[in-house]
C-alpha cells in the first residue's frame, strides 16, 4: 500500500525553522556544505528524496568538506562519552577482547597518520573483527581510492543518521 501524504516525522523536519533543522542536520553530519544543501532543498515530499538529496550533497563534498564531516567521527572503539549516537552506532567494539580493542587503537593510529583523518566506516551492524579487517584492508589504499570509500562509508552513516532523525521527529 502506497501513501501520497508526507510521513508525520519527515512533515515536521519540513517545516522546522531554519536554524532547528539546520542543527538537527549537523547533527547527522558536521559538513556545513552537506547540512545547507539539504537545507535548500527542502520541502520533502518522501524520504526516499531526503536519502537522494543526501547522497548528491555527499557527491559534491569537497576535500575539505569531506574532512569536516570526518572530524564529526569518533575512532572506532572510542565512541564519544556522553554521545548515544556514536556509541549505537559502534555497538559491534563494545563487548571487544581488550587484545582487540587494543589492535584497533593502533590500526586507528595508523590509518590516521597514512591518510591524515580518522578511519571512516559506517559501523552500524558490524562486529569489531569485522571493523578491524576492514582497516587492515583499506590501510593500503592509496589517497584517492580512500576518499571515495570514505564519501561512500559517510553517505551511508548520513541516510542512517537521517532515517533516526525523522523517526525521532515522528515522536511527541
Amino acid at each position: 500500500m502506497t501513501s501520497t501524504s508526507t510521513p508525520p516525522g519527515l512533515a515536521r523536519f519540513n517545516t522546522l525553522e531554519e536554524h532547528a533543522a539546520l542543527t538537527a542536520l549537523h547533527e547527522a553530519c558536521t559538513s556545513t556544505r552537506w547540512a545547507r544543501h539539504l537545507l535548500a532543498a527542502r520541502p520533502y515530499a518522501t524520504v526516499e528524496e531526503l536519502y537522494a538529496a543526501s547522497d548528491a550533497a555527499t557527491a559534491d563534498l569537497t576535500a575539505q568538506d569531506l574532512a569536516e564531516a570526518m572530524a564529526g567521527h569518533p575512532p572506532i572503539g572510542r565512541p564519544k562519552p556522553g554521545d548515544p549516537t556514536s556509541a549505537r552506532e559502534q555497538r559491534g567494539m563494545a563487548g571487544a577482547s581488550e587484545e582487540l580493542k587494543a589492535e584497533m587503537l593502533e590500526l586507528n593510529l595508523a590509518y590516521q597518520e597514512r591518510f591524515g583523518h580518522v578511519f571512516l566506516i559506517c559501523a552500524t551492524g558490524r562486529t569489531g573483527e569485522q571493523m578491524r579487517d576492514a582497516v587492515r584492508e583499506r590501510i593500503g589504499n592509496t589517497p584517492e581510492r580512500e576518499r571515495e570509500i570514505v564519501r561512500t562509508e559517510l553517505g551511508r552513516i548520513n541516510r542512517i543518521r537521517l532515517a533516526r532523525l525523522v523517526e525521532e521527529e515522528a515522536r511527541p
